[in-house]
């Protein structure tokens, strides 16, 4: 009896330790990266996510200002995806959230907690925390008709979050 009531005790430790996971899964189903300009997503909420994120991995958090509209947002997007390894870097060190400025939505409320956007696409860094840490004017990370790899290296290396 005593063996038959142990085990019964082990099987339903371990289903109700089971059952717990499940749940705390469904309850946090984890990040989803805000890869796309879309006027009618909240960026509010997405920013709120992204620190959520930051302070669970440890990253920055990089805004990434634009639209549909924007040729150089394009030519941004091309540039990571034909760098591999800078885009490596990127998804190592931040939290990625593209913030769409366009006529449906110009986020104001949003945007109008950081520096004036003098052209697009614009990149902000925060930290962990949401706190602005840098405003990057990406013409100064031009190169001809895309954008120069050893400056676009070098900005993230230097705002990357420090190792411990």
């Amino acid at each position: 009896m005593n063996r038959y009531t142990a085990s019964i005790l082990c099987l339903v430790t371990a289903f109700l330790s089971l059952s717990t996971q499940g749940q705390q899964k469904a309850a946090s189903p984890g990040y989803v990266p805000v890869t796309k300009y879309d006027p009618k997503r909240d960026a509010d909420n997405d920013i709120e996510n992204a620190v959520i994120e930051a302070q669970r991995t440890g990253k920055r958090i990089l805004l990434e200002v634009g639209g549909e509209w924007c040729t150089w947002c394009h030519i941004l997007d091309k540039f990571f995806e034909q760098n591999r390894p800078l885009a490596e870097l990127r998804e190592k060190n931040f939290i990625t959230v593209k913030v769409s400025y366009s006529p449906e939505n110009k986020n104001q409320k949003v945007l109008s907690r950081y520096p004036t956007i003098p052209g697009y696409p614009h990149l902000f860094v925060l930290d962990q925390n949401g706190k602005l840490l840098h405003s990057q004017d990406t013409s100064k990370l031009e190169s001809g008709k895309s954008y120069n790899l050893k400056g676009v290296t070098s900005f993230l290396r230097r705002w990357a979050p420090r190792s411990k």
